[in-house]
């Protein structure tokens, strides 16, 4: 796991390179990333690299008697699926994968960057612009407002642009949102530039995930979906350590240098090979999965199985947020929408806008705290990616909210205590290993995961409808926690806690009685084990 940056270089120019001499240009593409790129993907996709593949799901096969011709079609698609295995070359890892991770991982980091922006900032910001508690919390908070509006928007974006398409919209959208906070004057362009930057994040919380299950092969698909989203907890950590010490305006500037710097690797990487097939380009199609699989790869039987699954799915319905609600789908739908509401109605929000001030209301130095509290995320976010594959989604998701769930109970304990003037030195350190605690789990698992399930759960035909539902509702649960918690706060601080982990508790039981395990299945094993007859 912890190997060099040179090694790295020498294994990619003598394997990868040697294996695929028909692409000479990306691996130089790729060696000139950013290191720090570079090192995250060393420690957590190299150690895919296995010749030995696991064996595939084998999903039981439903007979159906009295069926229509259409959904005996569907039917006949999936078994074709199990007994092929789905047809993909589990082991390999190609220059056109690894880059198109990458890109994907640099949208992910200005995510994490814009989502910490406010914690180290909120005093200064309201010092030099006069503005007040509620002022400011509208600020916080419309990141979550402009989230909901990417939300709605971003299924039908996703699928009339495609996901390479949509990406190079969202670079548009950041760099424009952070240059009205940097030379913002007056509070209603500070307020223009959160709502562009959460516009941009709303569409990216489902682009992301469904772009790299889309094109990873299904051995890999956890890990690189957690990777991606493990470098969000990078821009948040980021923003956490150097917030305090640089001027909140230079700090809206850095923040658009992440798009500066992908917008040429765009013209590089692929579109996705299910969306490529979902809108008649075949012959691209073909290309682009064995650009992502390798030369040598077998994708004849992926590809037919993609195909006809796709072709199946066409002939039952269009699409549409309507066709979402039909009795096949609700089980998705409770399982997609429950973990979306229950993830950001858990406090999740509360502690990463405004841990600067839960910190100095403990009695805690705020750059103290805020720097811990990067290097603590950074650690659970790589152990949880990389485990995510081996333990599976499921059981990361129950540690993970269970963490949560103890996490926000503690911090409430420490606030209790203080209230009452008990054991004061014992409870800051109480609220700051608490805080550890819950911002911990919520990186090793609750951070990523769910969009990854709703990625996972939905079949192509409704995704993009799924995605935007599951979006909004859970964007709306995440902007009433923002831009409600500072008066909760001064109501009670204890009881603000208590609150979330009474949240969080339920979603351990949700968790424990509807999410199924996902790891180690194709897509459409998966969609056919979830989809049920009307």
């Amino acid at each position: 796991m912890h190997l060099s940056f040179s090694f790295f270089r020498t294994a990619w120019r003598t394997y990868y390179v040697g294996s695929q001499k028909h692409v000479k240009r990306k691996p130089r593409l790729y060696a000139r990333s950013p290191s720090i790129f570079i090192f995250l993907f060393n420690i957590l996709i190299i150690p895919s690299y296995s010749p030995f593949s696991k064996k595939s799901f084998e999903f039981p096969g439903q007979k159906k008697e009295k069926m229509g011709e259409e959904r005996a079609t569907v039917l006949q698609s999936e078994s074709l699926l199990v007994r092929e295995g789905a047809g993909e070359n589990s082991s390999s890892v190609t220059t056109t994968l690894v880059l198109s991770t990458f890109v994907a991982a640099s949208i992910s980091f200005g995510v994490g960057y814009i989502a910490g922006y406010t914690s180290p900032t909120q005093s200064v910001i309201m010092e030099d612009l006069g503005l007040s508690i509620a002022e400011f919390s509208l600020f916080g908070s419309l990141l979550n407002l402009g989230s909901i509006l990417g939300a709605l928007v971003s299924g039908k974006t996703v699928d009339l642009l495609g996901r390479k398409g949509t990406m190079w919209v969202l670079y548009i959208f950041y760099i424009v949102g952070w240059l009205a906070i940097a030379f913002a004057k007056v509070p209603w362009l500070l307020d223009v530039g959160r709502l562009l930057l959460g516009f941009s994040n709303g569409i990216a919380g489902y682009l992301l995930p469904v772009y790299l299950a889309e094109i990873t092969p299904k051995n890999l698909r956890g890990r690189f979906t957690a990777g991606v989203q493990m470098m969000a907890i990078l821009g948040l950590s980021t923003m956490y350590i150097v917030g305090p010490f640089i001027n909140w305006r230079i700090l809206a500037l850095i923040g658009i240098i992440p798009s500066l710097v992908q917008l040429p690797l765009l013209i590089y990487i692929p579109e996705s090979p299910r969306w490529l097939v979902n809108v008649g380009r075949e012959e691209e199609f073909e290309t682009v999965l064995r650009s992502l699989r390798g030369k040598k790869a077998n994708v004849f039987e992926e590809a037919a199985s993609i195909k006809d699954y796709t072709d199946s799915l066409k002939r039952l319905s269009g699409g549409g947020m309507l066709d979402l609600f039909q009795p096949k789908y609700y089980h998705s739908l409770i399982i997609g929408i429950g973990l979306k509401v229950l993830q950001h109605s858990g406090g999740s929000n509360a502690y990463t806008y405004y841990s600067g001030v839960i910190f100095t209301s403990a009695g805690l130095s705020k750059y103290v705290g805020l720097s811990t509290l990067a290097v603590i995320q950074m650690i659970t976010a790589i152990v949880g990616a990389s485990l995510i594959d081996k333990f599976g989604r499921r059981a990361l998701l129950l540690v993970s909210s269970a963490g949560l769930c103890f996490g926000s109970f503690l911090t409430g304990i420490s606030f209790l205590l203080q209230g009452h003037h008990l054991w004061s030195e014992e409870a800051r350190i109480l609220a700051l290993i608490s805080i550890w605690v819950y911002m911990g789990s919520y990186q090793a698992g609750m951070e990523g995961i769910p969009w990854v399930i709703v990625a996972e759960i939905f079949p192509i035909n409704v995704k993009g409808a799924a995605g935007s539902l599951a979006g909004l509702t859970g964007n709306i649960c995440s902007w009433t926690v923002s831009y409600n918690f500072n008066f909760l706060f001064q109501w009670s601080s204890a009881g603000t806690f208590f609150i979330y982990s009474a949240i969080c508790g339920v979603c351990v039981i949700f968790i424990a009685k509807m999410v199924p395990e996902t790891k180690g299945r194709t897509l459409e094993e998966i969609q056919a084990s979830l989809t049920t007859s009307p």
